[in-house]
């Protein structure tokens, strides 16, 4: 097939599923175009069927904005004739999933059937926004296909935008062969020159992802035994993480990493991961580290308990619990055939529901059925 995709090429879960989606993709011989304006993150390597298409936009001093959305719309429509694409794979209902209904519209009568994935924040925060609920609503609805990426998500989706029409449950996923376990003892001694614990966050670092709980949590660690503290990702409440690790005194054993264009390597040296958001519709950093053999201590919301099976893999507590997570990350990290025994179960877990080779088919199928009715 022939497939543009979409997304925000941030550091955000949908531009990293994007990415990872299409080279997936054109690993199994599809020809994939992403249209963005900016290369999506973590889309690496020189790959004869990948394409990248760039949005421009024209400054104008009449637009206080750029209307990207449109001109996503036209670079949309250019390309699928271009390319002759079979269909558009949009990810991250706003503003994208209107672009691609526009892009539908220019093209008539040539059919451009596209698909609308649902990440979270498009639906849970900015979608539910009354500015525009109702364009999101009307997009989703127009969509040859939607799909999100847990239960959880689907049903919020279909509680507060009303809507009727099918939506395909089909998870986030890891490539299980990059993410895995890794005995590097140089790469660890560069995070624990003295054998420490290397506990890890990985994020965006925005207000939902508590990356303050994260350094609450690790200065109640640190005081318990030696451990250093990785920060993965960058954000708007980075300087205040920084911050509070200067007040609690524990600058010197967190490492802020900024952005990384890769995180296997790093993930697969850590002991313990913490995901303390207020919310998740799936937690693919709790997966990404699952993967690679490291227990979690995720919040119980959203779609986290699909992923993290409390008191086997890892462990739930409460959004906020900073005592809780602190307390349950001590046990883990104090015994050692435990953690070890918590992290084998995280990968087979990840393994035996979340590997690319069991997700990628779903998408293959869904695309197929798509393609018919459309």
């Amino acid at each position: 097939m022939r497939i543009g995709i979409t997304c925000y090429p941030t550091y955000g879960g949908s531009g990293v599923v994007a990415a990872e989606l299409g080279m997936e993709l054109a690993a199994r011989g599809h020809e994939i175009h992403f249209i963005s304006y900016a290369l999506p993150i973590r889309l690496t390597g020189g790959r004869e069927l990948i394409h990248f298409h760039e949005v421009e936009m024209t400054t104008y001093p009449l637009f206080e904005h750029p209307p990207y959305a449109l001109a996503l719309a036209v670079k949309m429509a250019e390309v699928a004739a271009g390319a002759n694409l079979d269909l558009l794979h949009v990810h991250y209902a706003i503003p994208h999933s209107v672009s691609a209904l526009l892009a539908r519209a220019m093209l008539q009568p040539r059919k451009l059937p596209f698909i609308t994935t649902l990440h979270g924040t498009d639906i849970t925060l900015v979608g539910s926004d009354r500015s525009y609920l109702p364009i999101t609503r009307f997009a989703i609805e127009q969509s040859d296909g939607v799909t999100a990426i847990s239960p959880y998500l689907r049903e919020v989706t279909r509680k507060e935008f009303d809507i009727k029409r099918p939506i395909e449950v089909i998870a986030n996923f890891v490539n299980c062969e990059s993410y895995k376990r890794s005995e590097d003892v140089k790469a660890r001694s560069e995070y624990a020159p003295q054998g420490e614990k290397i506990v890890m966050h990985l994020s965006n670092f925005r207000p939902v992802k508590r990356v303050s709980d994260v350094i609450e949590i690790f200065t109640q660690i640190r005081r318990k035994l030696p451990a250093r503290l990785v920060m993965i990702g960058d954000g708007p409440d980075r300087g205040t993480a920084e911050w509070l690790a200067k007040k609690n005194s524990v600058a010197s054993d967190v490492i802020f990493l900024g952005k990384q264009e890769t995180v296997t390597d790093k993930l697969g040296v850590a002991d313990l991961f913490l995901l303390p958001s207020d919310q998740e519709s799936f937690g693919l950093a709790a997966l990404e580290a699952m993967a690679c053999e490291v227990p979690v201590i995720a919040t119980n919301v959203g779609g986290v308990p699909d992923v993290v099976t409390d008191g086997v893999d890892g462990y739930l507590v409460e959004p906020r619990d900073v005592a809780g997570a602190a307390r349950r990350a001590l046990e883990i990290l104090s015994d050692e055939e435990r953690r070890r025994e918590m992290g084998r179960l995280a990968r087979k877990n990840a393994q035996a529901k979340y590997c690319s080779t069991k997700i990628i088919p779903q998408y293959e199928e869904y695309y197929g059925k798509v393609l018919e009715i459309a």
